[in-house]
């Protein structure tokens, strides 16, 4: 069996991907990685003829150490088969400046369907392995979509319940009527009064409290998270950089061996780390391009190598990266360092006890061999919706918007690049038809059908009527009663 996983904090933590799955969170606050990662290897050759599902049996395999080649094949055809609405799961678009990789073709029409539709299919399969009697409890924050995904892939599975907290306005109206409607017996949904870094603290805090999980247990319930701290969300989302990269080939943009660029708009930092983890397993990749809204945490991070969450908090139209806490940044920050658990323990020890930390010139040298960043403000943001659809009729939402500003900042002419699409623009339809038109007093559900008028673009199906559902989920708390909250209501989810 190859190397298990340790956690970034403690070399001595060893898990088989199995246990790192249903457990998510390592007990000491660090989240799982593989120490050889630079040591695994795919071959691009192999996977020019192969599709979508192939590549992530074969990419999976590689990291699912304790999973039969079986047991993979069988989590991605159960994950991926008429799942999707476009057959190739995540097409590739190309307009004049890039390429555009559309990750929301999914059952809620986000980019985390991608990993969140196969991930409860590793759950199942990582209990039977681990012959757990208790129920897993999946508990995680969003910032707008992963809420939605999780509850759509755990709706109903057996042996799993699932809480999802939201920030009270955080989020779009589309992105919340999506989560209060959700159906499914074993699914809660609650919105906490603060943002998504205070829903996250706290769920993580929560990871870590003995005497919580101690009093869940109790109850015959093990917590697990849904979010990309969890290795079963992250490693998912590597497929599609190996996809866009074997469909450039195809389709003879690039030859097979040549160096791509990916620009990819991220909050949380777990999209782009994946790519992170594509590269080491020997994706031709030239830059990571960290694409930020005006809550610029990470390009002031990978520009200056200081990363300090000590700033305002902004709402902006691009609600999902309105982040100030990238957890996933910390598993980039153990390999940069060459697996230094230590030296991540003190830099997270420092982020939480003052707000902020600085990595020495040797990371930081590191960091800028691979990555570089850019961000957008609103209305470059809404610049850029406005001018891709008059001049090439396409219409992007607003995270996807403010990675395309950012590759037209830095245009590379001796590279491909391609632009991660992150979400249908009918998540966001009040931002996109103002980018088009100006402000408006109409709601996003008149919006999303003058929108579909005007660009004849399809509305997904999971989205068509959703304003009509009824709304099964009207919980509310203050984020100091997250604990509380959660041991009433997992007694009453199913």
């Amino acid at each position: 069996m190859s190397q298990c996983y340790e956690s970034t904090r403690d070399k001595l933590v060893s898990k088989k991907a199995s246990e790192a799955i249903l457990q998510g969170l390592s007990e000491d606050g660090g989240l799982f990685v593989l120490r050889n990662l630079n040591e695994l290897h795919i071959h691009i050759e192999s996977l020019i003829d192969d599709d979508y599902l192939s590549i992530a049996t074969k990419v999976l395999g590689v990291f699912l150490n304790d999973f039969s080649e079986e047991e993979v094949r069988m989590c991605v055809d159960k994950a991926y088969t008429n799942k999707f609405s476009a057959k190739e799961i995540t097409p590739l678009v190309e307009l004049k400046d890039a390429h555009v990789l559309e990750l929301f073709h999914g059952p809620t029409s986000a980019f985390k369907d991608v990993a969140l539709s196969i991930l409860p299919q590793f759950t199942k399969t990582a209990l039977t392995k681990n012959e757990m009697t208790e129920d897993i409890l999946i508990l995680t924050a969003t910032s707008g979509d992963t809420g939605k995904a999780a509850l759509e892939g755990y709706k109903d599975v057996d042996r799993t319940k699932i809480i999802i907290f939201y920030p009270s306005g955080g989020v779009s109206k589309v992105q919340e009527t999506q989560m209060i409607t959700q159906e499914g017996k074993n699914t809660g949904v609650c919105a906490i009064d603060g943002n998504f870094d205070d829903a996250q603290s706290g769920v993580k805090e929560l990871f870590l409290n003995e005497t919580f999980k101690r009093d869940l247990l109790e109850k015959n319930i093990k917590l697990s998270s849904a979010n990309s701290i969890n290795i079963g969300r992250l490693i998912p989302q590597m497929v599609y950089y190996f996809y866009a990269y074997k469909t450039l080939v195809n389709q003879g943009k690039i030859n097979c061996g040549d160096k791509v660029n990916f620009v990819v708009p991220t909050g949380n930092f777990g999209n782009i780390l994946a790519g992170y983890y594509a590269k080491q397993l020997g994706l031709p990749v030239n830059k990571l391009v960290c694409a930020a809204n005006e809550n610029n945490v990470l390009y002031d991070f990978l520009t200056t190598g200081t990363y300090n969450k000590n700033r305002e908090f902004l709402k902006t139209i691009s609600p999902s990266m309105d982040i100030l806490i990238s957890s996933n940044l910390e598993r980039l920050l153990y390999y940069v360092s060459d697996c230094d658990n230590e030296y991540v323990t003190q830099l997270m020890t420092s982020l939480k006890t003052t707000g902020t930390y600085t990595v020495n010139e040797r990371v930081l040298a590191k960091l800028k061999e691979t990555f570089s960043a850019g961000y957008a403000s609103n209305e470059e943001t809404q610049k850029t919706i406005q001018d891709v659809y008059v001049k090439e009729n396409y219409l992007m939402d607003p995270h996807t918007a403010v990675g395309y500003k950012v590759l037209l900042e830095n245009k590379d002419k001796e590279h491909v690049s391609v632009v991660l699409s992150t979400a249908s623009p009918y998540k966001f339809t009040k931002s996109v038809y103002e980018a088009l038109h100006g402000p408006t007093n109409d709601d996003e559900f008149t919006l999303m059908k003058k929108l579909h008028a005007e660009t004849n673009v399809v509305i997904p199906e999971n989205l068509n009527g959703l304003e009509d559902k009824i709304v099964l989920h009207d919980d509310s708390i203050e984020k100091e009663t997250m604990k509380s909250y959660i041991m009433e209501k997992a007694g009453q989810l199913v």
